[in-house]
């Protein structure tokens, strides 16, 4: 029995060594056999011997030993495959549930938001637990945490809401925080913060590396855009680091504990990371001075007024969830079941998933901060790839052989991805959304796509706020798109005499403008004037009838 690293060694030397036999073309077949041969001493019999039989069929249809360097690369991908699917048949299975597990919970995050906005402190829910009980627990909930867990009504009524309807969500939290929690309790033992804050982020993102908020917060951690670049989390077309487990929850612990030198109470520092110290700040002063959370509550943001309750709420259910019959499903992979290697070429999850037999979306999962599923190389900074311990072996091993094929795989398809992420930094902007502005006129100003912006965003939708910030990556000036622009709307259209038109004011929609003709429809309009989207420029002329151009 051989080791996967050793077989694969052997196996990557054949392949990469292939051209010396197309140099010998009288004994190209015997030099090709012996080293199938010498494979089969040092990778057991079993293992080769179906395909020495394949070469044999080979040798009577070659013609000459390009075709067997050719049938001989078909056969070591033929083992290699084989190997690794024997090898990895019930690690793969088992990567399949917890993944399944894990992805069913990213739309959590959205959820969880609307629940903290939407929050009714009034409104009782019909729950075993009474009031008595509840005291007591939080009583001895608050001799253990620095935070002030004291019972109020407005609490009973949160943590019974999140008993009552929100069973199901706290279950996947309680299944999905054994991946992350480890990690994150690590980081905040580091730098002197209570554990109990990892419960944090599952108030902020539902443990979900991706999550991104209507305000553009990104992450486990919910950081802006400004803030994580204060804390040092780098934001390209390629990377976002504020989606990166490691790197956010340091930065985090680092906010987390300036925020607690300030005020000196986690209360506090959590209502500030969620709303930014001035909305603390101007509550204090509207309270008449007050510095106790509950006596601040009603003065702060609705969302902020209902993140401390619900994050306290949350801590509660974690603790007492067995007294709740609340069970997760047990997992044996921690976040710390992985490691890294610092990447020395480009590569795509697309080529990382064939080369050591690890799924695309367990990638996506293990490396959240790569946006476009490719780990970029730019020469003077570091980019990690992470993977599951038993894949990272067999990466490091084959790394010169790894390396090579993704070179001739990238000249091959003549790749552009390289000089992309070189130029990625050097290009990109940031544009601050005006009034009048949409996707697709922003998109045609510097010729990118509509789709490319709202990946490049995280945006959902297509709606924009005016002042919002965008990053762009842009394939042309504005300039010459508004050149472009001007010339095509200032092109003046022709009509037969006689045809009526309707000219575009401001404002006007073709809604609108369909209602101030009697009989004709907005599918009239669009299809009289070949228009496929929504938005009309003021000065353009409509036809209000079939008749010819």
């Amino acid at each position: 029995m051989i080791t996967g690293t050793k077989f694969l060694v052997c196996l990557a030397a054949s392949v990469f060594t292939l051209p010396v036999f197309a140099q010998q073309k009288d004994s190209g077949k015997e030099a090709q056999r012996d080293s199938l041969l010498a494979m089969k001493q040092e990778v057991g019999a079993d293992t080769i011997a179906m395909d020495l039989n394949g070469v044999e069929q080979m040798e009577e249809m070659a013609v000459d030993s390009s075709e067997m360097n050719d049938g001989l690369s078909l056969v070591i991908d033929k083992v290699m495959k084989k190997y690794n699917l024997q090898d990895h048949e019930e690690a793969a299975r088992y990567d399949s549930l917890w993944m399944k597990e894990l992805y069913q919970n990213v739309s959590l995050s959205d959820e969880m938001h609307r629940e903290i906005v939407n929050l009714d402190y009034e409104k009782e829910y019909p729950t075993a637990l009474d009031t008595d009980t509840l005291k007591a627990r939080l009583a001895k909930l608050n001799q253990k945490t620095p935070f002030n867990v004291e019972y109020n009504p407005s609490l009973e009524n949160v943590i019974k809401s999140f008993l009552f309807r929100k069973r199901d969500l706290m279950e996947r939290m309680l299944t999905a925080s054994q991946f992350y929690f480890p990690l994150f309790e690590q980081e905040l033992d580091n730098h002197d913060i209570p554990l109990e804050m990892k419960y944090l982020s599952i108030v902020e993102s539902a443990l979900n590396p991706r999550a991104r908020s209507r305000v553009g917060a990104t992450g486990l951690w919910q950081f802006m855009y400004g803030t994580g670049r204060q804390y040092k989390l780098n934001v390209s077309s390629y990377v976002d680091e504020r989606s990166d487990p490691i790197k956010s929850t340091r930065a985090a612990c680092e906010f987390l504990g300036k925020l607690y030198e300030i005020y000196g109470d986690w209360d506090l520092a959590l209502a500030a990371y969620n709303s930014g110290p001035g909305n603390v700040n101007k509550a204090i002063r509207r309270s008449g001075g007050h510095k106790n959370y509950w006596n601040l509550r009603s003065f702060l943001p609705r969302e902020t007024a209902g993140y401390v309750p619900a994050f306290l709420a949350t801590m509660y259910i974690f603790e007492y969830a067995e007294e709740h019959g609340l069970r997760g499903k047990k997992v044996e992979r921690p976040y710390f079941e992985t490691d890294t290697v610092h990447v020395k070429s480009l590569i795509t999850f697309d080529q990382i998933s064939e080369l050591v037999d690890v799924s695309k979306e367990e990638l996506r999962l293990l490396n959240p901060s790569y946006k476009l599923n490719v780990v970029p190389f730019v020469e003077g900074k570091k980019y990690a790839l992470r993977l599951p311990k038993s894949a990272i072996g067999k990466f490091v091993a084959n790394e010169e052989a790894i390396y090579n094929h993704i070179k001739k795989e990238l000249e091959s398809k003549e790749s552009p991805l390289p000089q992309l992420v070189k130029q990625a930094e050097e290009n990109r902007i940031r544009y601050k959304v005006r009034s009048g502005d949409y996707l697709g006129k922003i998109a045609e100003r510097y010729g990118v796509g509509v789709s490319q912006l709202k990946r490049w965003n995280g945006l959902r939708s297509n709606d924009l706020r005016v002042g919002q910030r965008l990053t762009i990556f842009p394939r042309r000036t504005p300039g010459a798109a508004a050149v472009s622009s001007v010339n095509k709307s200032t092109q003046p259209k022709s009509f037969p005499p006689g045809t009526k038109t309707h000219t575009v004011q401001s404002g006007d929609s073709l809604w609108t403008i369909s209602k101030k003709y009697p009989g004709i429809t907005v599918e009239n309009l669009r299809k009289w004037n070949g228009i496929s989207g929504k938005n009309l420029k003021p000065g353009t002329k409509l036809k209000l009838c079939a008749c010819p151009s």
